[in-house]
């Protein structure tokens, strides 16, 4: 039975290193090649097809960030707590966008964080709002060149709003009103004035679009980046690769919802009336060798009859995904399941209330670290029942080991007489050997669950720890390739993503010490191919951590901790021979306790 015990550890542990293999690693290979594939366009020396997408050939090249900017038209300054930028007044788009709490680099003096790009730089993203005719009306509408006249308002702000006015001579007048709060959502107040003699029927309509797909893109299996929306009531998602082919765009007509596109913690996404009908549609286009994708919903038929004017108010989202700031926005503004940007994961259930108990120990302890230490008692403290039964079958099982070994040598010939002695004696000493992998098996959804929650929600983003540590997202910058910190540089920036794990920081080295004491604590097994086996799980699980964001890997070393002193105690009170100290060659022994 131990060797069964055995092989279902072997098997687990090899599940989840081949799962990383082919969930982390394999991806990570995947986003390097794009990103030598980005690199190559950018620079000119991608090799490229005879015959080009006569819609690519009419694009303009591409250019600076910095000179798009300069754009005809003028623009508006956005300024608020979190973001800033500006909205070109050709187009009235949201264009220029930067995340002021949110760095390249943990260095606070690095770039902010860019959202909105405009068109032709090297990747556009931007969110439009505008009207649509009804088929066979002539009537001019706003669109991509035109000009709007700034009424009032030189900087968008909080409690500051900006007006736009632009009159198309043929009788209807446009006037745009935005606002913003102070986190990242805007609102696009619309009206059209008819003062002509000629009724017409116009649709509102908005979306997010992006133009190619930019380099640092996240390729894991279990995060979602593309398409992401709710349409009535449900979840809607779709993969930049389900357009690389030039499929249809995905329909979803709804009552309330919101669509756009998302990243790892950032998202852009339009809003309509939560009371309205509209259809939705994610699609994507061929854009310079690549594809352009975007997001976006019609709204129903509004006539404007002569000397009536409509009105209409939609919602803009650009900026992080905060989970109290999605949270808030879902309850204040009533906009359906908002809190589905943020990729919990088909197990919500379970990463929902593991974040909500990591967010509540930070707001007292003020530190993510101390907050993810404390989250790790939790959780053993609430496990210690199954743990605590657990290790109580384990010691009994240790103690029948002398007895086990004589069932063995006495029926080594006969494996049925053997089997069905093993299962007396079980029954006999009321032990149940399957009970003491329970806590390990358990172990196993925890932590793939603390593995999505130190992945996709941005509260750890660019926060430390304590010493070396400054980025709990992100692999222990320390290694053996730096001298674990001596030397001024992170080899997890030089070496390609699938190779990060050759890159082995200190905490995984203290992650693969505390597994290398949990195999001393028990004596040697008899069989070499079963020592073997044990000897190599510390050096498996500190490759296989290497590159894991380092909360993730604390979190793990220090519940192994915990683990070591409750084996400890638990094998002390049951009287059962502790061999860490022999195992280890240390001048002392210790001596078990009579059993009570």
């Amino acid at each position: 039975m131990e060797n069964k015990n055995l092989l279902l550890a072997v098997v687990l542990s090899a599940a989840v290193l081949f799962g990383w293999q082919y969930f982390v690693a394999g991806p990570q290979m995947k986003a390097e090649q794009q990103k030598q594939h980005v690199l190559a366009k950018e620079k000119g020396t991608e090799t490229k097809p005879a015959a080009l997408d006569v819609k690519a050939q009419q694009i303009a090249a591409v250019i600076p960030r910095s000179k798009a900017l300069q754009s005809a038209g003028g623009r508006v300054v956005i300024a608020t707590p979190t973001v800033d930028g500006s909205l070109s007044l050709k187009g009235a788009r949201f264009d220029d966008l930067q995340l002021r709490h949110y760095h390249e680099t943990v260095d606070p003096k690095s770039p902010e964080v860019v959202l909105f790009s405009p068109q032709n730089t090297s990747f556009p993203y931007y969110a439009v709002y505008g009207w649509v005719a009804a088929p066979g009306d002539k009537v001019k509408l706003p669109d991509d060149n035109t000009v709007w006249t700034l009424a009032n308002g030189k900087v968008l702000a909080p409690n500051q709003p900006v007006t736009l006015t632009w009159d198309n001579g043929q009788g209807l007048t446009f006037t745009r009103t935005v606002t913003v709060d102070d986190q990242y959502m805007f609102t696009v107040s619309d009206s059209v004035a008819n003062k002509g003699g000629k009724a017409h029927t116009l649709y509102p309509f908005a979306y997010v679009a992006r133009d190619g797909v930019p380099a640092e893109k996240q390729h894991y299996w279990s995060l979602h980046e593309g398409f992401v929306g709710v349409a009535d009531g449900s979840l809607k998602e779709a993969k930049y690769s389900d357009f690389d082919k030039s499929e249809p765009p995905q329909n979803f007509p709804s009552t309330g919802g919101w669509l756009g596109i998302t990243d790892k913690y950032w998202m852009a996404a339009v809003v309509p009336p939560q009371n309205e009908a509209f259809d939705g549609n994610y699609r994507g286009t061929p854009y310079r060798g690549t594809h352009a994708y975007q997001a976006d919903y019609r709204l129903g038929a509004r006539t404007i009859q002569p000397g009536q004017t409509v009105d209409i108010t939609q919602r803009l989202f650009a900026g992080a995904k905060v989970v109290s700031v999605v949270q808030a926005y879902e309850k204040n503004l009533g906009i359906a399941k908002f809190d589905y940007a943020i990729d919990w994961g088909w197990y919500s259930f379970f990463t929902r209330p593991l974040f909500w108990v990591l967010d509540k120990a930070y707001s007292v302890l003020g530190n993510f670290g101390l907050a993810i230490l404390l989250l790790t008692v939790l959780i053993r403290g609430s496990l210690f029942p199954l743990a605590n039964a657990g290790f109580r079958q384990m010691t009994r099982m240790k103690k029948l080991q002398p007895e086990m070994e004589r069932i063995k040598e006495r029926y080594k010939d006969d494996r049925v007489q053997q089997q069905q002695e093993m299962m007396a004696l079980y029954s006999r000493e009321k032990v149940n050997p399957v009970s003491g992998c329970l806590p390990m098996v358990i172990q196993i959804p925890i932590l793939f669950s603390l593995y999505k929650v130190f992945l996709v929600t941005i509260e750890m983003y660019h926060t430390p720890f304590f010493g070396w540590i400054q980025d709990l997202s992100a692999p222990d910058p320390t290694s053996w390739m730096n001298l674990f910190g001596l030397l001024p540089y992170n080899p997890h920036t030089l070496l390609p993503p699938f190779l990060a794990f050759l890159s082995i920081g200190a905490w995984p080295v203290l992650l693969g010490i505390t597994q290398w004491v949990q195999t001393k604590m028990n004596p040697a097994p008899a069989d070499p191919v079963q020592a073997q086996m044990f000897s190599y799980m510390p050096i498996i699980f500190t490759f296989m951590f290497a590159s894991l964001p380092s909360g993730l890997v604390i979190y793990y070393t220090w519940s192994n901790f915990l683990t070591l002193l409750q084996q400890y105690f638990m094998m002390r009170k049951h009287g059962v021979e502790i061999h860490l100290f022999n195992n280890l060659k240390l001048p002392w022994a210790n001596k078990p306790k009579a059993a009570e």
